[in-house]
């Protein structure tokens, strides 16, 4: 995941490499996503007027980051998905039932990046597979690069956040409910957002 640089006002033509400034090189290296200092979310809408925002307590990653050549970054995540937190108990029980994810018998999300690419700017995109109820499909995550910075522990970090969209009847997840003034209970379109800090391995 190539998510290096600063903002600036250079628009980069496309099917150009975005420039790697060279003193960003030592941002290169293997890091370990905190989750702790981390969010996973994804906003649905429900009954056709209103948003509802979920996320997930129980996820681990992986980054490799090269800050001369950003399409050699990747990224790996795996979210548990009994973790599932919508701010109700219901729902989430739901939500972890066979009408959707199934979590006794698909207990894990995985994403496994292919490609990255820097965009210009603070902007870079990566694509990967997202394995949802054993179900692979493509998934491209939009982001921008919060910085890097030494915390007071020692610590070297990177922060970034993205966000994507999918249709979740790509990944079988097809339950609904009629309504009776038209519509369904719940949209087929999800949006996913990151907020991720990652600490450099030693």
């Amino acid at each position: 995941m190539g998510i290096f640089g600063r903002k600036s006002d250079t628009t980069v033509p496309t099917g150009t490499p975005a420039a790697v400034s060279p003193d960003l090189a030592a941002l290169t290296g293997d890091y370990t996503i905190d989750p702790a200092h981390s969010t996973l979310g994804f906003v649905a809408r429900h009954a056709m007027v209103t948003n509802v925002k979920g996320k997930f307590n129980d996820f681990s990653g992986t980054l490799h980051l090269d800050g001369s050549d950003p399409a050699k970054s990747t990224a790996s995540l795996d979210v548990t998905m009994d973790s599932i937190d919508t701010g109700s108990a219901d729902r989430d029980g739901h939500l972890k039932s066979s009408d959707f994810f199934k979590t006794g018998e698909f207990p894990a999300m995985t994403f496994r990046s292919t490609e990255a690419e820097a965009l210009g700017g603070d902007d870079y995109r990566i694509t990967g597979e997202l394995t949802i109820l054993g179900v692979t499909k493509p998934l491209t995550i939009d982001l921008e690069f919060n910085g890097a910075a030494k915390d007071p522990f020692g610590n070297e970090r990177v922060g970034f956040e993205g966000k994507a969209e999918i249709l979740r009847s790509e990944w079988g997840l097809t339950w609904n409910a009629a309504l009776e003034t038209g519509g369904v209970l719940v949209s087929d379109k999800i949006k996913l957002n990151f907020d991720i800090s990652a600490i450099k391995n030693a």
